[in-house]
């Protein structure tokens, strides 16, 4: 049997629903997403650290879970809020249900909620903190919230970021490609990969790790992870990311691209509602094509604190906030979409290869 819920909004707002996962309660900032497929790999993606997920996509968990699509460790959603929630999945690789990959986790869920319903009020109220419940009642649980800390006073990069270096699939001693550091921000595993089939041996560093310490590794290029929260709060990353982006090929992946706009002088600001899915339209500015991307970002770069070594590479057609940086001199370029998609589509995993040119030009 099923348990009633309730997930329950800052604004007193009550919605009720069933329980599923693990019989317990969580608190995280509210965003909806619209791909229509990879719950599996939002819930595991680091970014997602201290939120809530809201599927737009009524049918959740059809296709069950599997042993390779995790892009982390382990699940970093605060807790799952869904339509309809699938009990018997159909797919060859399927190994469990989506009820049991959170109950395992200790991470609760909540089903049978009017999803369409709860999108429409982020976007018009915009994002705000929430608690999905099956052992309180809505006004405790309201009470709870009001008393948490706001989403964007909390580091969640130093809460999940890799406590020390680790190599990517080691290589056999004859390995002759490029040597890439990624700094870990809130890395996704799907990245490794892309580097991997790119031929780079790749090393992952603590969000933490020093400027010299990059220097002893001495690697051929550099990577700067998405990741969760307010960049406001990275300010202990700033020196690090101007050393990188002075001295190696870099390129900034979300969370990455806002690191590289504030250690060149930008600000940046937190959107309404968010952009996270796999469907945002993105224009190039060099070439003019435009790409179907996949996004999961809360904050975004002000242009008009830009100063003139950064120039705007890439636009988003929905609402025009900043979607990517090129240094004018420098090798040295950030998207604020996800390349490696893991949900959406795979248009733009050819800047990892660009990446990859790149160091070839700059070791020339």
């Amino acid at each position: 049997m099923t348990n009633t819920a309730y997930m329950v909004l800052e604004d007193g707002t009550v919605f009720t629903g069933k329980s599923f996962g693990a019989e317990t309660e969580a608190i995280g900032e509210v965003v909806f997403n619209t791909s229509m497929n990879g719950y599996q790999e939002m819930l595991t993606d680091p970014s997602y650290t201290g939120q809530i997920i809201v599927p737009t996509y009524p049918l959740i968990g059809n296709y069950g879970i599997n042993p390779f699509d995790n892009e982390s460790a382990c699940i970093r959603a605060t807790a799952f809020a869904v339509h309809q929630e699938c009990r018997q999945p159909s797919h060859y690789q399927s190994t469990q249900t989506v009820h049991s990959f959170l109950e395992k986790a200790g991470i609760p869920g909540i089903s049978g909620l009017d999803t369409r319903a709860i999108t429409r009020k982020l976007r018009l109220a915009g994002v705000m903190r929430g608690m999905v419940t099956s052992t309180k009642t809505p006004e405790e649980a309201l009470k709870i919230i009001r008393n948490t800390p706001d989403y964007g006073q909390i580091d969640f990069v130093r809460k999940i970021s890799t406590p020390s270096p680790y190599e990517w699939q080691k290589e056999k001693p004859s390995f002759a490609g490029f040597h890439v550091a990624v700094l870990d921000c809130g890395l996704k595993y799907s990245i490794l990969n892309q580097l991997k089939s790119h031929g780079c041996k790749v090393t992952v560093l603590p969000c933490t790790t020093s400027p010299k310490e990059i220097d002893t590794l001495n690697p051929d290029g550099i990577v700067l992870s998405p990741g969760p929260g307010n960049p406001e709060l990275l300010d202990y990353l700033i020196t690090t990311v101007r050393h990188v982006c002075e001295k190696y090929p870099v390129m900034g992946i979300c969370l990455g691209n806002q690191l590289i706009g504030r250690a060149f002088g930008a600000k940046t600001f937190k959107l309404k509602f968010g952009h996270r899915g796999g469907n945002h339209p993105v224009k190039d500015l060099e070439s003019g094509r435009v790409y179907i991307t996949s996004q999961n970002h809360g904050y975004s770069i002000d242009p008009v604190t830009l100063k003139n070594d950064l120039k705007v590479s890439h636009l988003n057609l929905n609402d025009g906030t900043v979607e990517g940086l090129r240094h004018r001199e420098l090798p040295v370029f950030s998207i604020q979409y996800h390349s490696e998609a893991s949900p959406g589509p795979m248009d733009s995993t050819y800047l990892f290869k660009q990446f990859v040119e790149m160091i070839k030009q700059t070791k020339k």
